[in-house]
């Protein structure tokens, strides 16, 4: 599951009625005809925050029948979609937001993740979860911070360099096996064939109506999918760059 990674929480406190003791209220004294009385002031509007987005349930598509090995060919509308999903992730520079993922066996994590284009990336997972991934624009580190240990990916071997790419067009940078819409989703898939590790692919789904990043899956060289679907997407929050330093001192290092 490592490897899918680096290839890819108010409570309010409430006294119950019924604790709370009577008091007395005390009358007022009787006010006299010719005392004015004071005006009040009205209260002043409050304007509610915006409510956090409820945790999405991430589509699991299957990534492994899409393709069947032929060269597809896309009609314009499938460029101008290809074209749509370039243009948005190439405007992307700092993302910060929630996650949700479910891994290869079904099992669901959440978290925080950070993005800081080109080439890095910030997840960190809710406990009781001890993992935690960055990318610092040339490598990606997948620690355990309960056993101390983190495994180390070059990012050019993983998928995750076409999302963290500073610009980028699909079709003309990528190999592109697959392009549709409905009335809810955009979706790009995208191949790679390395010789010493193996076919991985990359399935990046936007909202079709608000024209955000959704999702991603990534099915790693094993056939093993692994899916991440983000929400209350904020691109205003200026990050420090300091959290995307990978830490080489006080974790032991695994190399791959």
């Amino acid at each position: 599951m490592a490897a899918a990674l680096a290839a890819a929480i108010a409570a309010a406190i409430m006294i119950p009625a019924a604790s709370a003791q009577a008091v007395p209220t005390p009358k007022p004294a009787p006010k006299r005809a010719d005392t004015p009385v004071p005006k009040q002031a009205l209260p002043n509007p409050t304007i509610p925050a915006p409510s956090a987005a409820a945790p999405p349930t991430p589509i699991i598509p299957d990534l492994r029948n899409l393709f069947s090995g032929n060269t597809p060919n896309f009609d314009a509308n499938q460029k101008a979609l290809a074209a749509k999903v370039s243009s948005y992730l190439s405007s992307l520079v700092n993302v910060s937001g929630n996650f949700v993922q479910v891994g290869p066996d079904g099992t669901r994590s959440t978290g925080d993740f950070y993005i800081q284009k080109p080439g890095k990336i910030r997840f960190e997972y809710d406990d009781p979860s001890p993992i935690a991934l960055v990318a610092d624009g040339s490598s990606v580190i997948v620690r355990d911070r309960r056993l101390a240990t983190q495994d180390v990916y070059p990012l050019s071997q993983t998928p995750l360099r076409f999302l963290l790419a500073d610009r980028i067009d699909l079709m003309r940078d990528t190999n592109v096996v697959g392009v549709g819409s409905d009335d809810m989703f955009i979706s790009v898939t995208i191949e790679e064939k390395q010789p010493l590790v193996g076919t991985s692919r990359l399935m990046l789904m936007i909202g079709a109506k608000d024209n955000q990043l959704k999702q991603w899956t990534v099915t790693d060289p094993q056939g093993y999918d692994t899916t991440v679907a983000v929400y209350n997407l904020d691109t205003t929050k200026k990050l420090d760059p300091a959290m995307f330093k990978i830490d080489y001192t006080n974790y032991q290092t695994n190399q791959n």
